[in-house]
């Protein structure tokens, strides 16, 4: 669990698992091998070197929205996983901030579900909003 001062360069895939840019050792072999990593600009394979000092851009799927851009610059060499608070003193990050996020209106005359049918006077009222009457 402590840094490896020996070793002048880290493999891409084991850095970028370590620091905890990626769940899994095996995901970020895939990312890498999927064109989701670069260090320093050029794509890199899971055996790519990395060094104190690269920059390393990781692509971050999100499970609900677009995928994230991680730019980091690696300060300390990592090649076991680590805690979370030892593994963000290993890179300092260069990333964009997120894109604000755009709240959508609430849809008008949209019921929720499991309300049933609605009443004679609740039905009238959604018309008046959906402008079918007056």
């Amino acid at each position: 669990m402590t840094p490896a001062p020996e070793r002048s360069s880290v493999r891409a895939d084991a850095w970028v698992w370590a620091v905890r840019l990626a769940k899994t050792r095996s995901q970020a072999t895939a990312a890498c091998k999927g064109g989701r990593v670069r260090v320093n600009g050029e794509k890199a394979k899971p055996s790519t070197p990395v060094k104190v000092g690269d920059r390393v851009e990781v692509t971050v799927p999100h499970p609900n929205g677009p995928a994230a851009l991680k730019i980091v610059e690696a300060r300390q060499l990592l090649v076991k996983r680590v805690g979370a608070s030892v593994a963000a003193q290993a890179y300092v990050d260069h990333s964009p901030p997120p894109p604000p996020k755009v709240e959508r209106p609430a849809a008008i005359g949209v019921r929720d579900r499991g309300t049933g049918r609605p009443t004679k006077k609740e039905r009238r009222e959604l018309d008046r909003l959906r402008g079918r009457r007056s």
